[in-house]
């Protein structure tokens, strides 16, 4: 998956020293870094506008769907341009963004058709996600590809 992903820049996590006269690529490294996530490989950029490129070659999809996400989900992002590849290969996953009155059993259920299935969507977006519960308007979410589709 190349290209653009667009995020609600007023919501998302607030890191300090974002936009505010320091590195903000080392403030977003920090960040990922801190989810555990391995960016080996991957090379993060932001410009003055909270226009975050990632770039480089990510240990797989999944990790690289992650990094995005944990730098996309920080306030005053706009959008994530995605050039990195991923050296498995692996699907692309589709990206959800939260509105008023979604659940994660909601969102399973509009990709998945099962509202049961919402700890699929939950383990997906960890560590970004601490709860099941714990969803906000605005954010981004990872909806892995389904696996059950062809069942």
């Amino acid at each position: 998956m190349f290209g653009a992903i667009s995020f609600a820049k007023v919501a998302g996590r607030k890191l300090s020293g974002m936009f505010k006269g320091k590195k903000d690529k080392e403030v977003l490294e920090k960040e990922v870094s801190d989810m555990g996530l391995d960016s080996d490989g991957v090379d993060i950029n932001v410009d003055d506008n909270g226009k975050v490129t990632i770039s480089g070659n990510a240990v797989s999809q999944e990790m690289k769907e992650k990094i995005i996400l944990a730098v996309g989900n920080v306030k005053g992002v706009s959008a994530v341009h995605d050039e990195a590849n991923a050296a498995d290969g692996g699907a692309a996953s589709q990206f959800h963004e939260v509105v008023s009155g979604d659940t994660l059993w909601a969102v399973s259920k509009k990709y998945y058709g099962k509202g049961s299935r919402y700890m699929e969507i939950f383990k997906a977006n960890e560590p970004m996600l601490s709860h099941p519960d714990k969803i906000y308007v605005g954010q981004m979410l990872r909806i892995p590809a389904d696996a059950d589709a062809s069942a």
